[in-house]
């Protein structure tokens, strides 16, 4: 059985880019592996959240974590800062990590240039805390959506560094899982490439039926194509990428003969993409106004994942340090 490690960043609510990018298959990733599952609050300091709302935000997780699949009684499932051994191997792991690496990749450049204002160290090295996130567990495998795929290369880096600087096998080079599939990037309604909280163009889990319809009626259109089986725009694109997901291969398909024939009429095309998520999106909904409220509940799953997690996560921490020369007297 191989280790599986997900985290999602504890900065609001889960949107369909989080679903399709990794939560998906929580319940047959959980039944053929060994599952992680954390809510990475630690890393959601990086943007300097008003402290009053970090643990609102992070139960609002954990509730919808619950809500898409995961089996607290199968996988384990825990809060990033309750398992403190990751500071540890974070701080280690940086040892390592130089500053050229760390500032060539993307999300950092993006970030930098968007919030010039807040370019912290933590910011700068994400991919470590990353790095330890997965390496803690010593996994095998992350389901990672597209956006993610060079942090992973990273930690694959880190792994094989370590490996390598002190002449041993330990680390395995994680690779990402998505059942063979190719790895999924939800774009934004707003015809930008990714869908996230800070772009303002999510579809929530939880969002209601009416709100879910006038977001994708916003959606960015054109008149249509002129010329038949010409290119799609890549705002159109947008708006297939996401229906592929959410709706019927037949269904694909005929919106794809209608683009193609110049008939597409692009009031049907949102109707039905509003539908399907709406179809995707109602047992999730229905299963978090059922337990949000369950303080009991919630308290017993978060503790009892931070004991499973922090007793794998401790035994790894001690192979590293013993690794790296740190002996007690």
């Amino acid at each position: 059985m191989e280790t599986v490690v997900s985290g999602i960043r504890s900065t609001g609510k889960l949107h369909l880019g989080n679903y399709f990018g990794a939560l998906k298959n929580f319940a047959r990733m959980q039944n053929e592996n060994k599952c992680f599952f954390f809510i990475a609050d630690y890393h959601s300091l990086t943007t300097h959240p008003d402290p009053k709302l970090l643990h609102s935000n992070v139960r609002n997780v954990l509730v919808e974590y619950l809500a898409a699949g995961i089996d607290p009684e199968i996988s384990t499932v825990y809060i990033q800062s309750d398992v403190q051994e990751v500071c540890e191997l974070y701080l280690l792991l940086n040892m390592h990590a130089y500053l050229g690496e760390l500032s060539k990749t993307v999300s950092f450049k993006e970030k930098a240039r968007k919030h010039k204002d807040n370019v912290n160290a933590g910011l700068l090295t994400y991919p470590t805390l990353m790095a330890a996130d997965i390496l803690m567990h010593n996994a095998n495998k992350v389901p990672v959506g597209k956006d993610q795929e060079q942090h992973l290369e990273m930690t694959r880096k880190f792994a094989r560094r370590f490996n390598n600087m002190y002449g041993v096998e330990y680390f395995k080079e994680p690779v990402a899982y998505n059942f063979g599939q190719d790895l999924i990037k939800i774009p934004g309604l707003d015809g930008s490439g990714k869908m996230g909280k800070s772009e303002g163009n999510c579809i929530y889990l939880d969002e209601d039926p009416k709100s879910i319809e006038k977001k994708v009626k916003r959606a960015l259109t054109d008149e249509g194509p002129k010329v038949p089986n010409s290119e799609k725009p890549d705002y159109i694109e947008n708006l297939f990428t996401i229906l592929r997901v959410v709706s019927t291969d037949e269904v694909v398909q005929h919106f794809d003969d209608k683009w193609n024939t110049c008939e597409i009429r692009y009031g049907d095309l949102k109707k039905q993409l509003a539908e399907d998520i709406i179809k995707v999106t109602a047992p999730m909904r229905e299963r978090i106004l059922e337990i949000q409220n369950d303080d009991a509940y919630l308290h017993r799953v978060a503790t009892e994942g931070a004991a499973k997690a922090r007793e794998n996560a401790s035994r790894i921490l001690k192979d590293v340090r013993e690794i790296m020369g740190f002996k007690k007297f």
